[in-house]
């Protein structure tokens, strides 16, 4: 197999791309480097485009390594005939190759194996010729040995049936046929193991076609078999399968043939089918999984790219009852300024002094808005809020999702971070550094525990951990961060660095003060030259020595960006500030000239300008701000027809969370998003979008809330 030639045509690109892109991938270059700063070797492909050609470079390396052991073993064997050559060639999948190996393999003690040790092979291999004139019962007398265990014909002959029922199962043409019709024409069923399925009564009495069962529902019936409410098989029509195995393997109506025909059933039922079920299932929840992981990393994408809440005094608000609401005022920068603790909610209600607390931070720290968790006593503790705003102009408030926060503030990291702190304090000043910058909070978090995905506690971890932690890794170099104020979770992410390098990088802050060049890091312990040119372009310095530290251009390229400087007029020093006309002067001038001229690509160049032009940019500032409120709902409010503006908090594969002011999210179906037919809500949402929808149900005792993007017939008179 050509490896680069076929993730070329898998992903629609060029062998050019692929090439120089592997290439830089086995020279140890991380890929928010190579997506950054290597656009002119592999053409501009992006950080999403490059981790899924690693993926594919990794699978199918994996699979000639695959090949190549089962060619070598076969060979060993002296087996090895250039049919099996072509075969193991040809193969494009793991499947492929263990359907090709699988009669080579050593086995352990089978009915086949044990019929071979007593010599049947032979005779198992002339029934297998289905010679019109072969008398079984006769031939079969020849192998009768009482002191190799058979004692009679009927022996004799079942035990070369075993044979024969192996070697179809073998076949590997005959499994791909088989796995192939099962695939188009069989269908899943669930069946409720006990009187009672619980929350997977829609499975109770379930069935639906293989090729069309959409992902969620896997998911669902996979989980309801392991918690043993559900029993779930694959119903396939046996005939179909018969007039397969019998089109290779049954040629005559004669008494040898009717043995191989018995033999070829006995396969299917004990040996075949059994198989090929385990692995339709396994690809059923393998393919439904990498949908899921598709879906849980693009929603946290978007999750971490929210945009901030700059320069904002926020006050967080972790709710509770019993324990009452914990609070941390938090400054522009996340440092804690204030905390306490107030009981607006029972049992407690201790509403005069909770209000007057509250107002007393704000007057205090000039605190603007509220970040509220949206945990246990949400909703009590956002009407709390929302009822002080008359008395505190240009304060207003938003809900949080707090997943997470509860892992983060009783971690190693939260006790280092707020020794001082219990563990709800260290929850409130989370919750409202998450409101303030979402990326850098959330980064401190496991990524499965932030909760913007289904059935993450269903997905293989090494996969799932595998892309949340990229897409983390993809998030923070696309923003950036401040040498000297990062934490050490958020320098851990970024390209060239890992836990250990950015534990020495804030070490090495602390004894010797702030960082006042690029060049500087490298006196950090063990960040060698590799681990710079990785790391540099992603990390700020601001006020620093050099303006272009403050920038994303690269120390490579710093005597390019200069030399730019000059040819369109400026000072060097001048990198430090917004030179927005810097664009327009190259175009006089013709880019590609100037490109040749720097001794540049075109994509540097235009990343360089792009730098100048606005030093610093955060890509999160171009998305529409948070949104804030500035008054309360609850469920009893809502009535079908009702308009609202809500922001979107979770994409799943049969509809969107949105947050519409109320404690519970509503949902709108998929069914509801668009005016046209979707596959999937994310082709058309992100988390965080903003959205107007609509009132269709509300279920008060079931605390469901059923929503549309549709503006309903006679909205109007419904308002």
């Amino acid at each position: 197999m050509d490896i680069l030639a076929t993730i070329a045509k898998e992903l629609n690109i060029k062998e050019t791309q692929v090439e120089n892109a592997v290439k830089l991938i086995d020279e140890g270059n991380t890929i928010p480097f190579i997506a950054r700063y290597r656009k002119e070797a592999h053409g501009g492909l992006t950080d999403t485009q490059l981790r899924d050609l690693f993926d594919r470079l990794t699978y199918l390396r994996n699979l000639e390594e695959a090949k190549e052991k089962a060619r070598t073993a076969i060979e060993a064997q002296g087996k090895l005939t250039p049919e099996i050559e072509a075969a193991l060639e040809g193969a494009a999948t793991m499947t492929e190759v263990e359907d090709i190996y699988r009669p080579y393999r050593p086995k352990r003690r089978t009915r086949a194996t044990i019929a071979k040790e007593k010599g049947l092979e032979p005779l198992a291999m002339l029934l297998l010729e289905e010679d019109v004139k072969t008398v079984p019962a006769k031939e079969a007398e020849a192998y009768i040995d009482p002191e190799k265990g058979v004692e009679t014909v009927e022996d004799a002959l079942a035990g070369a049936s075993d044979i024969i029922a192996e070697i179809i199962s073998d076949d590997a043409e005959l499994r791909r046929r088989l796995r192939y019709v099962c695939r188009m024409n069989g269908k899943l069923t669930s069946k409720k193991a006990e009187d009672d399925a619980g929350v997977y009564e829609n499975y109770a009495d379930y069935s639906e076609p293989i090729a069309r069962m959409a992902g969620h529902r896997i998911l669902a019936v996979n989980r309801g078999e392991r918690e043993d409410k559900l029993k779930v098989s694959i119903d396939f029509e046996r005939a179909k399968a018969e007039n397969i195995i019998f089109s290779m393997y049954v040629k005559n109506d004669g008494d040898a043939a009717n043995i191989v025909l018995a033999a070829a059933r006995d396969a299917y039922d004990r040996l075949i089918f059994p198989s090929i079920e385990r692995e339709i299932r396994n690809e059923m929840t393998d393919g439904a999984s990498e949908a899921a992981i598709r879906v849980f990393g693009l929603n946290l994408r978007q999750l971490l790219m929210q945009p901030p809440i700059r320069n904002r005094v926020a006050l967080g608000m972790d709710p509770g009852y019993r324990t009452g609401c914990k609070l941390a005022v938090v400054d522009g920068t996340g440092k804690v300024l204030d905390t306490g603790v107030i009981y607006p909610a029972p049992p407690h209600s201790k509403l005069a002094e909770a209000r007057s607390t509250v107002i007393r931070l704000v007057k205090k720290h000039g605190v603007t808005v509220f970040a509220i968790g949206n945990g246990t006593a949400s909703h009590e503790t956002e009407e709390f809020a929302a009822s002080l705003l008359s008395e505190l102009p240009g304060v207003s408030y938003m809900v949080v999702s707090e997943a997470g926060a509860s892992v983060y503030s009783a971690s190693e990291l939260a006790a280092k971070e707020f020794p001082e702190y219990d563990v709800s304090l260290r929850s409130a000043v989370s919750i409202a550094r998450r409101l303030q910058d979402p990326l850098a909070e959330l980064v401190k978090i496991d990524p499965k525990a932030i909760g913007v995905g289904q059935y993450q506690h269903d997905m293989p971890p090494k996969e799932l951990s595998s892309t949340l932690d990229g897409v983390v890794e993809d998030c923070v170099n696309s923003v950036g961060a401040d040498l000297n104020t990062a934490s050490a979770p958020l320098l851990s992410h970024i390209a060239g660095l890992g836990p250990a390098l950015a534990a020495n990088v804030v070490k090495y802050r602390e004894e010797n003060g702030a960082f006042k060049s690029r060049t500087e890091l490298k006196k950090v312990p063990k960040l060698g030259p590799k681990a710079f040119e990785q790391c540099a372009g992603f990390l700020r310095v601001h006020d620093g020595k050099e303006p272009l530290d403050n920038t994303a251009v690269h120390p490579e390229s710093y005597a390019a960006a200069k030399e730019l400087l000059k040819l369109c007029g400026y000072e060097a020093k001048a990198a430090a500030k917004g030179l927005p006309e810097i664009g327009e002067k190259c175009d006089e001038m013709g880019r590609a000239a100037i490109a040749e001229k720097l001794g540049i690509g075109i994509e540097t160049l235009n990343d360089i300008i792009s730098e100048l032009t606005k030093p610093g940019r955060d890509p999160r500032d171009s998305l529409p701000p948070p949104m804030l409120r500035s008054d309360v709902m609850d469920i009893d409010s809502l009535i079908p027809g009702m308009e609202l503006t809500g922001t979107v908090r979770n994409l799943v594969d049969f509809g969107a969370f949105v947050d519409i002011g109320v404690h519970q999210d509503g949902l709108v179906h998929i069914s509801r998003i668009a005016g046209r037919r979707i596959n999937h809500p994310i082709e058309v949402l992100s988390v965080g979008d903003r959205v107007t929808v609509w009132v269709l149900d509300v279920d008060k005792k079931r605390g469901r809330i059923s929503l549309t993007m549709q503006k309903p017939k006679n909205t109007e008179e419904k308002k």
